[in-house]
């Protein structure tokens, strides 16, 4: 799990949710994690799943299970529940720890939650980059 500052501009590992056995299983893990963040006082826009593709665009083994697993949440949360492209996000995450930490055991348990922040801020990126900043943000 990953989450943005306040303004919505910068995303931020939080942490690891074991996924559960069961696409029904992950999104109530999901949900309970979710809740408790929508109590606190910046409560929750919206929700960025990642969504597993191959790189050239094709869905994996896991892109039905991600969107079953969506299906449920969206059928249990308030907040919208969006699909976000994850391609290379564990690349990209590992790329970023292994600056700080060079002991991969030490990155590889933090590495989920910094894709999640990865994928997070792909979709914060994508917001700005197609919103004009004087034209008003339509549904």
């Amino acid at each position: 799990m990953a989450i943005s500052d306040r303004s919505g501009t910068l995303a931020r590992p939080l942490r690891t949710i074991e996924r559960g056995p069961s696409d029904a299983a992950a999104a109530a893990l999901l949900a309970e994690a979710i809740a408790t963040l929508a109590a606190d006082e910046d409560g929750v826009e919206a929700v960025v799943v990642g969504l597993p593709k191959r790189l050239d665009g094709s869905d994996t083994e896991q892109t039905l299970h991600v969107r079953r697993m969506v299906d449920r949440l969206r059928a249990v949360i308030a907040a919208p529940v969006v699909l976000q492209d994850e391609r290379l996000s564990s690349h990209e995450a590992d790329s970023r720890l292994a600056l700080t930490e060079r002991d991969w055991r030490k990155r590889k348990a933090r590495l989920d939650a910094a894709s999640a922040a990865v994928i997070l801020q792909d979709y914060l990126d994508s917001r700005t980059l197609h919103t004009p900043s004087h034209a008003a943000v339509e549904d």
